[in-house]
């Protein structure tokens, strides 16, 4: 009995001398864990880990998740069933985890980095779309007009579910942008859901080089009323749009009605040197914050011209208008240098920074949100107009040719004085031999055209003509 007892003392310390020395050796040398099965449970150690993960952030916790980090791409390259390249496993894990930030953080492989320095610079290849992340569904910011995009007739807020029979659920903005993108003249697939609607729509769009051309429509459309519509923040936006202001200045404008609707934004610094142009100096633009103080900065006006700060003006905005275009309005409104008109935009209120990196990779980062001078964040919220007017598009006029047009107006007794111009108009046309001079015709009366069945932009005329009318009581 005796024998047995010391035998099993003996036994006892020979295990616990083998358990320490174990121990010690493993704390020297970390060696990589067997795979586990889907079956087998994790030691309690990792769970009670896990469970402490949180409680500190700084630089000491930031070490040890680099050393597991380093840890699972050891394991990932040494266990996995097929050998990765370790660019492939590298570029994997910095796609997720800067995507894991927010919907407008990327990770941008080479060659995505030359494409979006290639659309800054207004000519790329696709269909004409700028795309998001919202709710965790692709979703279409706006389509560009005058692309296939547009001519399909793809709208804001779409949520693109589908692209050829790729679900896109958890696909990122990069490979969205990837698989609508191709040579110009191929055709791609994609189902859409319209939710105003709540319809599932298809669509088959033949890819091409997008020419984007920033100003468009620059004209004159009444009692000194300028029109000017913009359609992304670009590099040399400033110039087209002080170039055409300048023109129209001097075949007598005196007001304005800036449309930025189905603007996404762009370039930050276009867009508060586009703003500077009708505010006085010294106003404030725009200002960002970051999570450093160095981050932080106010964008004041430093307009000394005054060419065209005393102008009346309205900016178009609607669910479209994102980014560069909220800088822009929110600007002009708190300064109450315009009123903005249309429907509340799109809410995007963050500052991306684009990063190269050595290898030819880019990181697009948020690092900051911007605030309009009243000191509000828009970002998911939208900027809303001083007046709500829905776009209402004209029943049945795609429908019905020129002449049963003109003949419904002056049957209705709407405009008995426009439909008779129209028609004088069209007798006018009939005369034109010259080809060219018939094409410029035809385009100057389809434009007058557009503009008088935009109820916006109606509305926008009434209201620079009353601010006029208000001038002039006030003066009196």
């Amino acid at each position: 009995m005796f024998k047995k007892a010391w035998l099993i003392v003996f036994l006892l310390i020979g295990v616990v001398s083998f358990a320490t020395y174990a121990r010690s050796q493993a704390e020297k040398t970390p060696s990589v864990p067997k795979a586990l099965s889907e079956a087998e449970a994790l030691p309690a150690e990792v769970n009670s880990v896990e469970e402490k993960k949180d409680e500190d952030t700084g630089p000491q916790d930031l070490y040890s998740q680099v050393e597991l980090f380093s840890y699972v791409l050891t394991t990932v390259q040494s266990e996995y069933v097929v050998e990765k390249k370790p660019k492939d496993l590298i570029y994997g894990a910095l796609t997720g985890m800067v995507g894991a930030l927010d919907p407008h953080s990327q990770f941008l492989p080479p060659d995505d980095y030359k494409d979006l320095k290639t659309e800054t610079e207004g000519k790329f290849g696709g269909l004409g779309i700028e795309i998001t992340t919202r709710d965790g569904l692709l979703t279409i910011v706006t389509p560009i007009e005058d692309t296939p995009a547009w001519r399909a007739g793809l709208k804001a807020g779409d949520r693109i579910v589908k692209i050829e029979k790729k679900i896109t659920r958890d696909m990122t903005l990069s490979e969205a942008v990837k698989q609508l993108r191709g040579k110009p003249g191929t055709k791609v697939h994609i189902t859409i859901l319209r939710e105003s609607e709540f319809k599932v729509h298809e669509y088959d769009i033949v890819r091409e080089v997008i020419h984007v051309q920033d100003v468009k429509e620059p004209a004159i459309l009444e009692d000194k009323i300028a029109y000017v519509r913009l359609v992304e923040f670009r590099e040399d936006s400033y110039e087209q749009i002080y170039a055409s202001l300048k023109k129209l200045k001097d075949q007598g404008a005196t007001s304005l009605i800036f449309d930025v609707r189905n603007n996404p934004g762009g370039l930050l610094n276009v867009a508060i040197k586009i703003s500077e142009m009708f505010l006085p100096e010294g106003l404030t633009i725009v200002s960002t914050k970051g999570r450093h103080s160095a981050q932080d900065s106010i964008s004041m006006s430093k307009n000394t011209k005054h060419e065209f700060t005393d102008w009346p003006i309205v900016v178009l905005i609607n669910e479209g208008s994102a980014s560069g275009s909220e800088i822009l309005a929110g600007a002009l409104k708190d300064n109450k240098r315009a009123v903005i008109l249309g429907a509340k935009s799109f809410g995007k209120g963050s500052v991306q920074s684009v990063i190269p990196l050595p290898d030819g990779s880019g990181l697009r980062l948020t690092t900051s949100k911007y605030f309009t001078p009243s000191g509000v964040c828009i970002h998911d919220i939208g900027i809303m107009p001083d007046i709500v007017v829905e776009r209402v598009y004209p029943k049945g006029a795609a429908e019905n040719d020129d002449g049963d047009e003109i003949k419904d107006t002056a049957r209705n007794g709407k405009d008995l004085k426009k439909a008779s111009k129209d028609v004088f108009d069209k007798l006018e046309d009939e005369n034109i031999s010259d080809p060219n001079e018939k094409e410029k015709r035809r385009k100057e009366l389809e434009f007058k055209k557009k503009m008088a069945e935009d109820n916006q932009v109606q509305s926008a005329i009434s209201v620079i003509k009353g601010i006029r009318v208000y001038k002039k009581l006030v003066g009196e």
